[in-house]
């Protein structure tokens, strides 16, 4: 069995690696077509070397291009790699540009495609990561669901039971793999002079907000209540991306936010276990806050991640400062402890698992 690893941003990587992992175990053949949609090659080479993964057979280098450049570059090139190397399934990750065209371009070329991370929902089909994830649901042949809500949604959207799989998510694969080697490797609180359990973590990057003028200073002027407010540190890895906008709209960062650059996998994931609260716009990030049991603000009106706000240790906030501000204050008031709804650290298996049974079939 051959199959194709198809990603193109930093969650990918992480998310991917227990996969990947899996599959190295067990000396299975494949190999990882990078698009190089966010980053350059050379930033995202410290996540592969971090993670202790192979370092990618293909790059196209797409990142930086508009939309509809970078979609219809990706299915091109894609084509032609699939083509040449015949792979028996793709496996793509998530709600990206990298996995709408990876799976266009083995629909094309009829080759079967796992989709991990499937049956997420935010329903509001203005984000282009909505419409990405269901063409990609309904196109693909094996869905890999991370919970029972997930799954739930492709049962109501008319997707065949038997292509629909609860595995977990391998984002807790990934956390539980890498959290204790984190704190072996790296520093990150006594690099930046910080004690545990007093700061506070922020991401925020996606388009709907940052390229928004009165979204981004929304949240600019959200957090800058929280740091008077709270007199905490609060700490941003910026995004390249929210770094040029707010340049561009020529808005400043508030007095209080440390803006740094962006971090390697093992000193973010060791910023956020340390951290007193997290304010992301992250699908991932709200995820992760959820498994280390992190207190959490979304700055967004809705999410695809409904388990998190079940359990309590996520609130949607949207982009307006008091609110900002409010929703911090009771989530530091609250003082729950919740349980982890996303797996038991054992997505990978599973999925590795159910792609060799298939193929045995």
């Amino acid at each position: 069995m051959k199959i194709a690893i198809i990603l193109g941003t930093r969650p990918e990587i992480i998310k991917m690696a227990p996969i990947i992992k899996e599959l190295d175990s067990r000396g299975v053949d494949y190999f990882i077509l990078h698009t190089g949609q966010h980053y350059s090659y050379e930033m995202d080479r410290k996540f592969f070397e971090d993670l202790g993964l192979r370092e990618p057979h293909y790059n196209l280098n797409v990142g930086g291009n508009e939309y509809r450049k970078q979609v219809g570059q990706m299915i091109r090139e894609i084509i032609k790699i699939l083509d040449e190397t015949r792979p028996d399934v793709i496996l793509v990750q998530g709600d990206t540009n990298t996995v709408l065209a990876g799976a266009q371009a083995a629909n094309k070329l009829g080759i079967k495609i796992g989709h991990h991370e499937a049956g997420l929902r935010s329903h509001n089909l203005t984000m282009l990561e909505e419409t990405n994830r269901i063409i990609t649901d309904h196109i693909s042949d094996y869905l890999f669901c991370p919970t029972e809500d997930a799954r739930n949604n492709l049962r109501e959207e008319g997707i065949s039971e038997d292509k629909i799989f609860l595995t977990g998510n391998t984002v807790v694969d990934a956390l539980l793999q890498n959290i204790e080697l984190a704190d072996k490797k790296v520093n990150i609180l006594e690099k930046l002079n910080l004690s545990k359990g007093n700061y506070i973590v922020v991401t925020a990057h996606r388009a709907e907000n940052v390229d928004i003028e009165e979204r981004l200073k929304g949240i600019l002027e959200g957090l800058g209540l929280v740091a008077k407010s709270l007199g905490l540190p609060i700490i941003y890895p910026m995004h390249p991306r929210t770094m040029n906008n707010i340049k561009k709209l020529g808005l400043q960062s508030p007095e209080g936010v440390e803006i740094i650059e962006p971090l390697g996998y093992f000193e973010f994931l060791q910023l956020e276990a340390n951290a007193k609260l997290i304010i992301t716009d992250s699908g991932g990030v709200q995820e992760e806050a959820c498994i280390l049991k992190i207190p959490c603000v979304t700055v967004r009106d809705e999410t695809e991640r409904p388990e998190t706000i079940k359990v309590g240790v996520n609130i949607l906030a949207g982009v307006d400062s008091e609110r900002i501000l409010e929703c911090v204050k009771k989530m530091l008031e609250d003082g729950k402890d919740w349980i982890n709804p996303f797996g038991d650290g054992q997505a990978g298996k599973r999925i590795v698992d159910h792609l060799l049974s298939f193929f045995n079939e």
